[in-house]
């Protein structure tokens, strides 16, 4: 799958795939175990529903994840401000398989409202797209951090 990234309005790098062919490996492929049977629950529980909702960015290579890091410092001219949107291969939990993106919109706020039955969570507040597993299922989402940069650091 080809990867890419591309502004969105003033801000956000958003990773942007090409269409994969019939062939392809399901899209929970290469995520955590737990992960992967969350998300796979809830998208099932969101299309009973009638909710759109499927994952535009899943596991990434080390490779496709340094290329989305050079994206993000050439878009925002500095590491400081990159790191608000995107993490270098060594610290982003897409490298590891413990986040998803997904989309579109209408199934990320499903998933934001819904996910925490089974332990999904938005983890970042300037990232509508963004979940991983933050909580026990049923159980409470913890507060979001402000943003990728912030967890690094500690502070929500």
């Amino acid at each position: 799958m080809a990867i890419a990234a591309v502004a969105v309005g003033a801000a956000a790098v958003l990773p942007i795939f090409s269409p994969a062919p019939a062939h392809a490996r399901p899209e929970t492929a290469g995520l955590d175990p737990v992960l992967a049977t969350a998300y796979s629950r809830a998208a099932a529980a969101a299309h009973a529903e009638g909710v759109p909702l499927s994952i535009t960015s899943g596991r990434r290579t080390r490779a496709e994840q340094k290329q989305l890091w050079r994206n993000g410092l050439a878009t925002y001219g500095s590491p400081g401000a990159a790191r608000r949107w995107v993490l270098p291969p060594n610290e982003s939990t897409h490298v590891t398989g413990d986040a998803i993106d997904v989309g579109p919109r209408a199934g990320a706020t499903w998933l934001e409202v819904n996910g925490f039955r089974w332990g999904l969570c938005r983890t970042f507040d300037n990232e509508w797209w963004h979940f991983e597993v933050a909580t026990v299922p049923g159980m409470r989402c913890p507060p979001m951090w402000a943003d990728a940069a912030a967890r690094q650091r500690g502070n929500f």
